[in-house]
């Protein structure tokens, strides 16, 4: 089975981050369980998404949810 290209997108100030596959926007997630909860929802069964070739991880990789404390002001 051909699965689609997901992107996790750079966190947001509040730390979520938006998961897209093209030009569909999947969901919002605040932790790795909600990646996971958002692949599920879309019938993509990718339970290791840390390890996964379809999951492309921009701006950090699956351990990287800053808060807003973390992002430098400006």
């Amino acid at each position: 089975m051909d699965y689609p290209q997901i992107v996790v997108h750079a966190p947001g100030l509040d730390g979520s981050r938006r998961v897209t596959t093209g030009d569909e926007t999947l969901g919002i997630a605040y932790h790795l369980d909600d990646v996971v909860e958002i692949l599920r929802r879309a019938d993509l069964d990718e339970t290791e998404v840390e390890k996964s070739d379809i999951i492309d991880w921009q701006g950090g990789g699956p351990d990287d949810w800053p808060g807003l404390s973390e992002h430098p002001s400006e």
